[in-house]
């Protein structure tokens, strides 16, 4: 009797969020691949009209689609190369003994909780060629040759986007970092200074190691954040200059509320579903049989 009262318990917390999460993400993502099969210009009176594969087609034949993919592999080898390492060593920095390590945290991890709106938008005006703050810096500090338009030059946009994400991001994933740190017990570190292991040996020989299943996550959530990177960027340079920005997720925008296209952007839209869900599998398949060695 007791058991039967627990499921109906369980039942209770469960399915009220399984409905959410169901109208919210389920039915709208089975929604986008339906639409993506028809023309559409997005009025509710005008009929769809069945076109098959072409909005796929079309997605595939447009090569600022490529260059979109390109980009979004920037900002993946960003993850790993820019807030993997930082992330992590500022999560050593708030989960070690030091003073004022509560200063740190919240300092670390505001970035990450501000709208993204204001965000881009504070360093658009920071960045900008006339007036920007950077620029101000570098021309008084005798470096005036440096200073140029750093959101309107196509050759490093993308690159300044992918350091300004950096920034947002980092304080989040210090957090992931940080619940993995304060997990591993304190004995084993103790056992390593009683073997002679000390300073970068404990970190490389005991922390890494027993991290793996929070690599594992941030792995996962540095792919699936990168494919569906968006309002950074949109406000940032919304895309441009001349597309150098543009990502799968300001085409889907464009396509559908620029150009009313809403087949295209529905079809990209299915293609960012489906890269998310097989990136997601693939990198748990690839980090669980390495860890299994």
């Amino acid at each position: 009797m007791a058991k039967n009262k627990s499921v109906w318990i369980i039942a209770a917390f469960l399915v009220p969020t399984f409905l959410l999460y169901t109208v919210a993400y389920v039915i709208p993502m089975f929604q986008t691949a339906y639409l993506s099969f028809f023309s559409w210009n997005g009025i509710k009176s005008v009929p769809l009209e069945f076109v098959g594969w072409d909005n796929y087609v079309k997605m595939f034949d447009n090569p600022n689609f490529y260059r979109s993919l390109k980009n979004v592999g920037v900002f993946i080898l960003s993850s790993f190369v820019l807030i993997l390492p930082i992330a992590f060593t500022l999560a050593l920095i708030t989960t070690s003994k030091m003073r004022g390590t509560r200063f740190f945290k919240v300092a670390f991890f505001m970035p990450s909780i501000l709208p993204l709106t204001a965000v881009g938008l504070m360093w658009q005006f920071l960045l900008r060629g006339q007036g920007g703050l950077v620029n101000g810096i570098l021309t008084a500090v005798g470096l005036e040759s440096l200073t140029r338009d750093w959101l309107g030059d196509p050759a490093i946009a993308i690159y300044v986007v992918v350091i300004v994400n950096a920034w947002i991001y980092c304080g989040m994933n210090m957090i992931i970092f940080g619940s993995g740190l304060v997990a591993i017990p304190e004995e084993l570190y103790e056992a390593a200074e009683l073997d002679g292991a000390t300073g970068w040996k404990k970190i490389w020989y005991i922390t890494v190691p027993l991290m793996k299943e929070t690599i594992k996550i941030f792995s996962v959530l540095a792919v699936t954040q990168s494919i569906r990177v968006f309002g950074q960027i949109f406000v940032m340079t919304g895309g441009g200059p001349n597309g150098a920005t543009d990502v799968p997720t300001t085409m889907l925008y464009n396509e559908s509320f620029k150009y009313n296209n809403f087949g295209v952007g529905n079809s990209i839209g299915t293609f960012i579903i489906v890269a998310a869900l097989v990136a997601t599998v693939v990198l748990n398949k690839l980090m669980s049989a390495k860890a299994s060695r």
